[in-house]
């Protein structure tokens, strides 16, 4: 089992950062990789990046490529995702999910999810 729990959305204006958190606990490295997804108001979860535990190798959405990083503290089993120059079309939920294979974009490939954290960017 494991337990995911992020942190660190809010309300933020265009053009600001923020930086979210993903707490993992439990059998973390039983699984490759940590991803991030998010889910807009009246639209499908869709991922915005994943990252390797073990050689820490990346991917991104092409909506968020350049303005967002994705990063990985393995001794605290955290992951996080610094956004900058948000847009107001970044306004979501967004949820960090653990999975087995390598690099995926697709929520098939994650186990388990946490509960999520919004972001709002105000105009």
């Amino acid at each position: 089992q494991v337990q995911l729990v992020e942190s660190g959305g809010g309300l933020v204006q265009a053009g600001g950062s923020l930086r979210l958190s993903c707490a993992a606990s439990g059998r973390t490295f039983t699984y490759g990789g940590m991803g991030w997804f998010r889910q807009a108001p009246g639209k499908e979860r869709e991922f915005v990046s994943t990252i390797m535990w073990n050689d820490g190798n990346t991917r991104y959405a092409e909506s968020v490529k350049g303005r967002f990083t994705i990063s990985k503290d393995n001794a605290k089993s955290t992951v996080y995702l610094q956004m900058n120059s948000l847009k107001p079309e970044d306004t979501a939920v967004y949820y960090c999910a653990v999975g087995q294979n390598y690099l995926s974009r697709l929520e098939a490939g994650y186990y388990y999810w946490g509960r999520g954290t919004q972001v709002t960017v105000s105009s």
